[in-house]
């Protein structure tokens, strides 16, 4: 009992030098962990390459080259976009850096759509770092067996695992066979499922390499906020050649999207601590004597230019170069003017083809109306029976009716152009007005509903008329031939018909030119 009793001190002892120990170790580690973490906070320094990027408004020049890139196959470049491949069959295309890349870690941002009209589509587009330039081949329009790392947007499923549209990180050392197969899943270093077809805004997709890890981040497309950027995939010791060019391309096969690139924009990244290399270093002193040389020969040239055309043209001296050219405004109203004009001369001509159906309908109407008097004073002597009569006095009511029908319309037509009409005066007027114009343009799409309307309620009531189907004209001695009911109903029904698709061809004529207003 007392040698129990002596040891509980020493036991104590022990049990707090544990603690101790313990809990300085732990705060080492954490320490540790916090200096660690503060150095990763430093973020790298970034400097934008412009002799490896391209972005719009002016992407491409007069010639249609990219500067400072090459472009093959089906490409097209244009002012805002390269269209890689169109969405046709069998369609290959690529761009690629003229010049080598040499930077040990580098930033690529790419923004790009692919849309098509299917649900799936194909094949898809890929974004290469690789010794050598990929012109063509069977890998999304580039050469198999590239020496270097291949970031593919998949958007077929060939292995039917329904895996697909993806975005697969695909190394080779320029020995590897591409398995398309698979999609490359076999020999994928990192993937991620994305759909990143038909969004409503471009998809943008972040590649950064630093510290020999690859790193892939993707913007899906559903908000307009650039720096909206999710994790796709990371690949970690992963080395790559020091040297190589930049490209993009993209396939077409059995379906076929558009696979279009509105910008790609590179970064050298430099890490912190290390000084980042002037910007004048990189381009010769030769170079830099060439290109001054060719400014002042073109600044020669444009002097000489400008006072040849002061020479010919005086009066334009001391006008402000601004008033030449038309303002984001005037271009908006002459617009809005432009499509009033439009629209008024098409319902002058509908008015036009309403008055000559009016003036057929009259004409028929009194027609008909001689042929019942002379008719009812034959049913006096015995010769007309009653049904006819009955089946002529519903013939009249019809009539009476479409020429009712087609007064309305006539007078809604003629409210439409009243409308126009004051609209234009106002424009003119004023110059401004941008609501009024629009509150204008709905009255009148109102109206032009209206008479839709009414036209397709005239047809379904003429066709639905049972009556009208079973009269037929009756058959009198003295009169060599009558025209029958239901020709007559089959005829105004046609001419109904005829007039409806019209107007319907019209207001899409006018829907579809709207789009560019």
């Amino acid at each position: 009992m007392a040698v129990s009793i002596a040891q509980r001190p020493a036991a104590s002892a022990r049990v707090l030098l544990l603690t101790f120990l313990t809990t300085l170790i732990f705060h080492r580690i954490v320490a540790d962990i916090a200096a660690g973490a503060s150095t990763s906070e430093e973020l790298p320094h970034r400097r934008f390459e412009y002799k490896y990027s391209f972005k719009g408004p002016h992407l491409s020049q007069t010639d249609g080259n990219i500067p400072f890139w090459i472009h093959t196959g089906n490409a097209i470049p244009s002012a805002d976009q390269v269209r890689i491949t169109t969405s046709l069959r069998s369609q290959k295309g690529s761009v690629w850096t003229k010049n080598k890349v040499s930077f040990d870690n580098w930033e690529a941002e790419v923004t790009f759509r692919v849309s098509g009209r299917g649900r799936m589509g194909a094949d898809g587009l890929a974004l290469w770092f690789t010794t050598a330039q990929g012109l063509d081949g069977p890998v999304y329009g580039a050469a198999d067996r590239w020496h270097g790392v291949g970031i593919f947007f998949d958007s077929f499923d060939n292995d039917g695992k329904k895996n697909n549209p993806a975005i697969v990180v695909v190394g080779n050392n320029g020995n590897l066979v591409y398995d398309h197969q698979n999609d490359g899943t076999t020999q994928a270093l990192g993937t991620c499922l994305r759909d990143f077809r038909n969004k409503p805004y471009p998809v943008r997709a972040k590649i950064t390499y630093y510290k020999k890890t690859l790193t892939v981040m993707i913007n899906n497309g559903f908000t307009p906020d650039r720096e909206d950027y999710e994790f796709c995939t990371k690949v970690d010791n992963m080395i790559i050649p020091s040297e190589g060019f930049f490209g993009i391309s993209a396939a077409t096969g059995g379906l076929a999207d558009d696979h279009d690139v509105l910008s790609f924009l590179l970064f050298r990244l430099t890490e912190p601590g290390q000084q980042p290399p002037p910007p004048d270093s990189e381009i010769p002193k030769e170079e830099k004597d060439k290109y001054q040389e060719e400014f002042q020969i073109f600044q020669q040239e444009l002097d000489k230019k400008k006072e040849e055309f002061q020479k010919e043209h005086p009066d334009v001296q001391g006008d402000p170069i601004e008033d030449l050219y038309e303002s984001v405004n005037d271009r908006e109203i002459r617009q809005v003017f432009e499509g009033q004009n439009r629209i008024h001369l098409e319902i002058k001509q509908l008015h036009r083809q309403l008055a000559m159906i009016l003036d057929e309908q009259r004409r028929y109407v009194s027609v008909i109306t001689d042929e019942v008097a002379k008719k009812g004073t034959n049913a006096e002597s015995g010769q007309l029976d009653t049904v006819g009569q009955q089946q002529l006095g519903t013939v009249i009511t019809t009539q009476q009716e479409v020429l009712k029908s087609l007064n309305e319309l006539r007078n809604s037509f003629y409210e439409s152009l009243k409308q126009i009409g004051l609209t234009q005066h106002q424009g003119n007027a004023g110059g401004m007005g941008t609501y009024e114009s629009i509150q204008h343009f709905n009255d009148i799409k109102e109206h032009l509903h209206t008479v839709k309307r009414d036209v397709e309620h005239l047809v379904q009531r003429n066709a639905q008329n049972p009556a009208e189907k079973v009269m037929k004209c009756p058959e009198v001695p003295p009169m060599p031939s009558c025209l029958s009911t239901v020709h007559f109903a089959v005829f105004i029904v046609i001419q109904s018909v005829l007039f409806f698709c019209y107007i319907m061809y019209k207001s899409q004529q006018e829907a579809a030119a709207k789009k560019f207003f």
